[in-house]
C-alpha cells in the first residue's frame, strides 16, 4: 500500500518510515509536518493509508483526518500518538486503527492489514451503492460499523429515527448510525418510507396498523418488531388513509 506519514517530529516520521521499510510490503509516498501539509499531500499523492499523529501545531490530526475524509476516494487513517487518552476521539473520527508510541513492528503490521481490509470493504460497498444510484433503484443504505463501511438492505429496515446530528437505522440485525438527514432519506426513498413523526420514518412494508394508548397517544405497529413508534397527531390522518388504501387493494 501507499503510505503517507504525518508527524510534527522528524525522528518520529523517520522511525515509522524505517518500520514500513522493514515490513517490505508498502511504499512511503510522503511525510507531512502538520495537518495542513497532510491534507495537501493526501490530495496530491492519493495514498491508501495515512499514519496520522494527533497532537500537532496548527491543524491537529483529528481535524486533518476529517478534511482528508472529504476527498474523493479517501485513504484509511491510522492514528499514531503518545497520548492514550485520545483513543476515543480517534475512533469517533473513524480511524481504521489507533497506535500508541513507541510503535511496535508487529502492531504496525496488524494496523496496516486492517486498513487494507477496510479499503477493500469500502470499495466493494461504494461500488454497489454507485451501481444502485446509476440504475435509479437504490436498494441499500450505507453505514459505517466499527470503522468499516457496510450496506443495509432496505428490505431489512424497520424505521429511521433522527437524534442530534445522526439518524438511527433500526433493522433486522440491530441498529446502526448514518449521517444522512431524515429529510434526505425521505426524498431519496419515497416508495420505501413514510413519515410518522418529525423525527421518524417507518418502512411502508413493515407498517401494519396504528394503536392508541390510554392517554390518547397513537403508535405505529411494525411487522416483526415489538417496539412501537409514537405517531404525531399531524400524521395520523395520512397514515389511516394509507392503511385503508392498502386494505382496499388487498
Amino acid at each position: 500500500m501507499r503510505v503517507l506519514i504525518v508527524d510534527d517530529e522528524a525522528p518520529a516520521r523517520e522511525r515509522l518510515a524505517q518500520l514500513i521499510s522493514d515490513l517490505g510490503e508498502h511504499q512511503v509516498v510522503g511525510g507531512a509536518r502538520n495537518g495542513e501539509e497532510a491534507v495537501a499531500l493526501a490530495e496530491r499523492h492519493r495514498p491508501d493509508v495515512v499514519l496520522m499523529d494527533i497532537r500537532m501545531p496548527g491543524m491537529d490530526g483529528l481535524a486533518a483526518a476529517s478534511k482528508i475524509g472529504m476527498q474523493e476516494a479517501p485513504p484509511a487513517v491510522i492514528f499514531v500518538t503518545a497520548f492514550g487518552e485520545h483513543a476515543l476521539e480517534a475512533f469517533d473520527a473513524r480511524g481504521a486503527d489507533y497506535l500508541v508510541k513507541p510503535v511496535r513492528l508487529a502492531r504496525l503490521q496488524q494496523a496496516l492489514q486492517r486498513a487494507q481490509q477496510l479499503n477493500r470493504a469500502q470499495l466493494d460497498a461504494l461500488q454497489r451503492v454507485e451501481a444502485d444510484a446509476h440504475s435509479g433503484d437504490q436498494t441499500h443504505l450505507l453505514c459505517r460499523r466499527r470503522g468499516n463501511l457496510e450496506l443495509i438492505p432496505l428490505q431489512q429496515v424497520y424505521y429511521l429515527q433522527a437524534e442530534h446530528k445522526y439518524v438511527t437505522v433500526r433493522h433486522a440485525d440491530g441498529e446502526d448510525l448514518i449521517e444522512d438527514s431524515l429529510r434526505t432519506l425521505e426524498e431519496r426513498f419515497p416508495a420505501y418510507f413514510v413519515r410518522v413523526h418529525r423525527n421518524a420514518l417507518v418502512a411502508l412494508d413493515r407498517l401494519t396498523g396504528l394503536e392508541k394508548d390510554m392517554d390518547g397517544r397513537r403508535y405505529a405497529i411494525l411487522r416483526g418488531l415489538e417496539e412501537r413508534l409514537e405517531v404525531s397527531r399531524r400524521h395520523v390522518a395520512d397514515l389511516r388513509r394509507l392503511l385503508r388504501e392498502r386494505a382496499g387493494r388487498g
